[in-house]
């Protein structure tokens, strides 16, 4: 029986900064899922505000290594998907005053 919880997960990822925009992945709506098994094996389903992001290997090892930070975890793995496409009305409401409003496309 795993004792890691999703809030867990996402409380992780969201130490996580997007160095671009200076949010974290969590509250700009970059994280779909978290998916924990009973063996404690976590996949993270995630996508990017960019298909091209320069940082794609480096925030996928970010979130790997934030998740792996939490107590009995097994294997991470992280997922990618551009399915459905990120948008700026996916973030928190911060976020997007911050960057221009609900209506702006990425």
């Amino acid at each position: 029986m795993c004792n890691i919880t999703k809030e867990q997960v996402y409380e992780a990822i969201s130490t996580v900064i997007d160095p671009e925009v200076g949010f974290n992945l969590v509250e700009m709506g970059l994280i779909y899922d978290a998916i924990i098994e009973e063996s404690c094996n976590i996949r993270v389903v995630m996508t990017l505000s960019t298909r091209g992001c320069p940082l794609h290997q480096m925030i996928t090892q970010w979130v790997r290594e934030a998740v792996e930070r939490l107590e009995g975890v097994g294997v991470v793995e992280v997922d990618v998907v551009w399915e459905p496409a990120w948008n700026i009305s996916m973030a928190d409401d911060n976020v997007k005053a911050a960057l221009g409003g609900g209506t702006a496309m990425w």
